[in-house]
């Protein structure tokens, strides 16, 4: 017997025990869970008996019942070209792509009736204490790398640096990378500086990319300083007066943990519905899909005023997040370099950058910069030092050394006899003059 059979003949039960006297309208009403008006109104059609009390449209189709065909045509497109993807997202893409307008609610039913599994569950929730959003959005950014098989599951490794702003769920920025690596962080650091500002704070885990190794003993300049050197990424932060905070397990930062999942789902598609396979055009398509993102996750902070904070008077971000190597200037303007030296261009002012500490910055877009004190130049090659350069050796070298002639022809008997070694030792003849001469007997 079906539920609404059995609720049928449980209320016809308890209208007759009313009609028989046995029970008040107040009784009858708390034990169906109706008011007293409905009870009234329930004696009236079961005068008919329980079929007065079944409703006129049971076994009828909804007006609004999805169409057949349509309903043929979503289950083919998400057991084919959208195969994977979750309700939601599915949902979104048949508007934007199909032009079907499905409601999330109605689709999982139609999926569920053709038993078609979602392909996400989720698990039930452990209990963690929750921290609260940041009030403001800017004052915290977390972020992370994940190494996943972005452009499908017979593709490389790549992985995806980004960030998420605590407060409102917005990803100001990322970039594919084929590793973890310290450009990627600078890359994205810089999209966010760029479209919003810098944060108040950094939120990551303890990757060797923010922090030097915490067992390596200090050397002596670190003693000598009071603290431990940075790494390029710490230098970067701390040069922009962003703080970093370095979380001690995967939950501590759960927003950007719970971003993953979001973008492993749905990117994953994205990408391969538009046959995405390199780094380089999953980079070019990044920003319009991190544009619909945050449309569609994004949640207002509680105070709307912005905590962004603008970049300070001389500071640019390519400057800034790049890498950094300190070098001493020799006596002709020039730092050493791997792959040959670099020169230094001339002053404003006139004066040389001969024995002076310049801080040489190898930016993103793989330029060279030297600066010291206020001033920033680009640096270039430097032309070859003069000790280095050697006469060059030809097979047969002409007489004035400008080109090689063909030899001519040499006759073997005309040529000298060859002389004897010269550690063969040569003695004298008996009748030699040297031997026969008169002092030479006395």
């Amino acid at each position: 017997m079906e539920p609404k059979d059995r609720q049928t003949q449980h209320r016809s039960y308890v209208l007759d025990l009313v009609v028989a006297g046995s029970l008040t309208l107040d009784e009858a009403a708390r034990v169906l869970g109706l008011s007293t008006r409905q009870v009234r109104r329930l004696i009236v059609r079961h005068t008919d008996g329980p079929a007065g009390l079944v409703h006129g449209n049971r076994g009828r189709p909804p007006v609004n019942r999805v169409d057949d065909q349509l309903r043929r045509r979503v289950i083919e497109l998400a057991t084919t070209t959208y195969a994977g993807v979750n309700h939601a997202h599915l949902a979104e893409l048949l508007a934007e792509r199909e032009g079907l307008e499905i409601a999330e609610r109605t689709l999982r039913r139609i999926l569920a009736e053709a038993s078609v599994r979602p392909t996400r569950t989720r698990r039930p929730p452990r209990h963690r204490s929750r921290r609260e959003r940041m009030p403001r959005e800017g004052q915290l950014l977390q972020v992370d790398g994940s190494r996943h098989r972005w452009f499908g599951p017979d593709r490389p490794f790549a992985t995806l640096v980004a960030g998420i702003d605590d407060a409102t769920s917005r990803v100001p920025g990322g970039t594919f990378r084929a590793q973890e690596d310290a450009v990627g962080y600078f890359t994205t650091f810089a999209q966010t500086a760029e479209r919003h500002g810098l944060p108040g704070a950094v939120y990551s885990d303890r990757h060797g990319i923010f922090r030097a190794e915490k067992n390596r003993a200090p050397t002596l300049a670190e003693q000598l300083a009071g603290k431990r050197s940075l790494t390029q990424v710490g230098r970067a932060l701390d040069d922009a007066s962003i703080g970093w905070i370095g979380a001690r397990s995967p939950e501590a930062k759960g927003r950007v943990e719970r971003l993953w999942g979001t973008l492993q789902d749905r990117l994953v598609t994205e990408l391969r519905l538009e046959t995405i396979t390199t780094i380089a055009a999953a980079n070019a398509f990044l920003p319009g899909f991190l544009e619909r993102h945050n449309a569609r996750f994004a949640v207002p902070a509680a105070d709307p005023a912005l905590a962004w904070r603008p970049w300070p008077d001389g500071l640019s971000a390519d400057a800034v997040f790049c890498f950094h190597y300190p070098r001493r200037v020799a006596n002709d303007n020039t730092v050493s370099w791997p792959g040959g030296g670099l020169a230094l261009p001339r002053r404003s002012d006139g004066r040389s950058w001969a024995g002076r500490t310049v801080i040489l910055q190898e930016r993103l877009d793989g330029s060279l910069w030297a600066s010291a004190e206020d001033l920033c130049v680009p640096v270039g090659p430097a032309p070859a030092d003069a000790g280095q350069l050697r006469a060059r050796k030809l097979r047969q070298p002409s007489d004035h050394g400008l080109r090689a002639e063909p030899a001519e022809p040499v006759d073997a008997d005309a040529l000298p006899a060859p002389q004897p070694p010269r550690d063969v030792v040569r003695r004298p003849r008996p009748d030699h003059p040297w031997r026969t001469h008169p002092a030479r007997g006395r």
